[in-house]
């Protein structure tokens, strides 16, 4: 899609004078800022001097700031009506401070009209494979999602407070073929076993590039203080994921081993994503979101 046409349509005079802040601008982010119309002027917070002619190139007006440094920050307030924060927590503890630090520099001016956050679907934990709507009760079970249900509240805060529309976007497995490390490809070469099919859980998956339009369309349509499943159809335990790929990719199937045979096997972190097993209800992301997936299952996004 050219760069000047939105992907929702016909659009609001408000929308065309629009100013998004992007933090945390890396894949995701640039494919969002690539498919807003010209007339929505993009800025984008970087911790690094080095990426401001990158984003520069592609449109977008850089701003220097760093979310472990408050005060750098400041000059953020008031600067957008619309706010997509993509950066994540730390990588340690069960707090995120970069959200709150973000979340209070926006509180010094005027708010923003909407604040869209991505989090994560691992702040549900382990679902025994059930189907899991967004009324459910986050649960988390690694200081990783603790993180982000930490962000979560700050971001709720945020929105009862301030009077700000903010947004929760859940989101699984990201993957495209022009995404870096965005598909099973490399771990199919290297022969990484997956769990037997009786220990197998149940993954998640959304394409990049519909996840970047799920972010516009929240940024615009998202109700008040809302979490939104942001996922495609696809439903495959993360063993039959990976053969798929293989069959696809004319690889050799991955190895299976039982779960207890994994844990001597493979790095703690791979691990942890093969505890957790649930499906993801993506029926708000269609009905309040309304959007239409060009990827709805893996299959197609994979495909070379």
């Amino acid at each position: 899609m050219p760069s000047n046409q939105s992907p929702l349509g016909a659009l609001p005079a408000r929308f065309r004078r629009a100013r998004l802040l992007i933090v945390g601008c890396g894949d995701v982010g640039q494919r969002v800022a690539a498919r807003l119309p010209a007339h929505v002027r993009v800025l984008a917070l970087s911790s690094s001097a080095d990426r401001r002619t990158s984003l520069r190139a592609q449109g977008m007006v850089p701003l220097l700031g760093n979310l472990d440094h408050p005060a750098s920050l400041r000059r953020l307030a008031g600067l957008a009506d619309r706010v997509l924060h993509l950066a994540p927590p730390p990588g340690e503890g069960r707090d995120d401070p970069r959200t709150r630090a973000l979340v209070q520099a926006l509180r010094r001016r005027t708010r923003p009209l909407a604040l869209v956050y991505g989090s994560t679907s691992g702040v549900y934990g382990d679902c025994s494979g059930e189907l899991v709507a967004e009324t459910r009760l986050p649960a988390p079970c690694t200081e990783r999602a603790h993180r982000r249900v930490d962000a979560e509240a700050a971001v709720r805060f945020l929105g009862r407070a301030g009077g700000v529309r903010a947004s929760v976007l859940r989101i699984p497995g990201i993957y495209a073929p022009d995404r870096e490390g965005g598909t099973p490809r490399e771990r199919l070469l290297r022969g990484t076993p997956v769990l037997a099919a009786p220990d197998d859980v149940y993954t998640n998956h959304i394409h990049a590039n519909d996840l970047a339009r799920a972010c516009i369309a929240a940024l615009w349509r998202g109700k008040a203080q809302r979490a939104v499943n942001v996922s495609d159809d696809t439903v495959l335990k993360m063993g039959d994921y990976f053969d798929l790929a293989a069959d696809l990719y004319g690889l050799a199937r991955p190895p299976r081993v039982a779960r207890d045979a994994a844990r001597g096997q493979l790095p703690l972190g791979v691990l942890s994503f093969m505890s957790e097993s649930r499906r993801l209800d993506n029926g708000r992301m269609k009905r309040e979101l309304r959007l239409a997936l060009r990827h709805p299952t893996v299959r197609e996004g994979l495909a070379p």
